[in-house]
């Protein structure tokens, strides 16, 4: 059941989203009912029920913070991968390898949903004992968005770190080659009285799911997005499946591209050279149909989490009475347009999952069609 009327006009969540990331919304469904199809469709590929209900969690946490990229529109490329023997829907996640502070996990190639968020669990227990835990994980798959494990860690006044590589779509500043994938990191600070600080970003001037929303869309990418398979700029949103590749964070190298790529190489470190799993081109691509490397050095995918207990530093009490000095300096600084006030990160999306929560999740047609196809093959009632 669609939770109301049809809408008809631009939908957009994020308050200095461009018309990139905002679009023509036809339907909208509940929290409540996204959640009951998502969670069957998990089930259906064989997880676990508690199993389900976390991968559930973690995967429309993207789409009630507005990261449509992220969210539902990807369940059928997880079931797609399950199909090709990619995820593993009920893997045996254990530690291999751990001091007090530290550990290594192996996913056994389940879902990044799941082996990341208890990936999490374990940093934070060890930052309960020991002031901060670490945690590099191989052998795992695509997670989601990293705001949703690093956040985890809010919840026990710590700060939360999760980082991930990904499928090798990225070229390096002065090069044709994809090295890279679109390796995000978030940061995720709490605070008292004000909102809590969530920066989560890809390394890339756009990750490849704002391709694919362009895509759907019939639109071109803006400059400094993409490059075509010879190195020249480019604005076609499929131009990856060409030979093409996304450009790290600034774009090029007048605008700061070789930070970005320097920004997108720290998380290959973190995530697979300390943990063994994959890394550079060697990276699982997510889309199922995508031959695998030849030349596979580790295992699977890696991410990275961490978490930081804040009294390991200083009082609890005293770092949110700063943080709300400091980000109050930020709210009261003077905008150059007055309709148009300084945000601090993490503002649009909490805006974005009050606004979802109360009036529903948007999808797009081709994402409902999608999801109708993904229930008719699995069987599963249909949103």
């Amino acid at each position: 059941m669609i939770l109301k009327a049809p809408i008809r006009g631009l939908f957009c969540v994020h308050p200095n989203a461009s018309d990139y990331f905002c679009g023509m919304s036809d339907q909208r469904f509940s929290y409540e009912q996204l959640t009951r199809f998502v969670q069957s469709v998990f089930e259906k590929i064989g997880c676990p029920v508690p199993d389900a209900q976390l991968a559930t969690q973690a995967l429309l946490s993207a789409d009630l913070r507005g990261i449509d990229s992220h969210g539902v529109a990807r369940l059928s490329g997880y079931v797609r991968l399950w199909e090709v023997g990619r995820v593993n829907a009920r893997p045996n996640i254990r530690i291999i390898h751990e001091t007090p502070s530290t550990a290594v996990v192996d996913g056994d190639g389940g879902l990044g949903l799941i082996v990341a968020t208890r990936a999490m669990s374990i940093a934070i227990e060890k930052a309960k004992q020991v002031g901060t835990g670490w945690v590099s994980v191989q052998n795992s798959n695509h997670f989601g968005i990293a705001a949703f494990h690093a956040m985890q860690a809010m919840e026990q006044d710590m700060i939360g770190w999760a980082m991930t590589n990904a499928s090798p779509l990225v070229a390096p500043t002065f090069s044709k080659d994809r090295l890279l994938g679109t390796n995000p990191i978030c940061v995720a600070a709490p605070a008292g009285e004000e909102p809590s600080f969530v920066a989560d970003l890809a390394t890339t001037t756009a990750a490849n799911g704002k391709l694919e929303i362009l895509q759907r869309k019939k639109q071109n990418t803006p400059t400094g997005w993409v490059q075509d398979a010879e190195g020249n700029s480019a604005h076609d949103p499929n131009i990856l499946k060409q030979g093409g590749a996304l450009l790290p964070l600034g774009g090029d190298r007048e605008h700061g591209s070789h930070k970005g790529y320097a920004l997108g190489a720290i998380v290959d470190l973190f995530s697979a050279l300390l943990s063994g799993a994959n890394y550079a081109p060697w990276v699982p691509p997510f889309p199922a149909y995508v031959p695998m490397p030849s030349e596979q050095p580790g295992k699977g995918i890696g991410h990275f989490l961490g978490a930081m207990r804040v009294d390991a530093f200083r009082p609890v009490e005293e770092y949110k009475k700063h943080m709300e000095h400091w980000i109050r300096g930020f709210r009261n600084a003077a905008p150059i347009d007055p309709s148009q006030p300084v945000i601090i990160p993490g503002d649009p999306e909490r805006e974005a999952e009050l606004e979802r929560k109360a009036d529903g999740i948007p999808l797009m047609e081709s994402v409902v069609n999608d999801l109708s196809q993904l229930a008719h093959q699995l069987g599963v009632n249909p949103l």
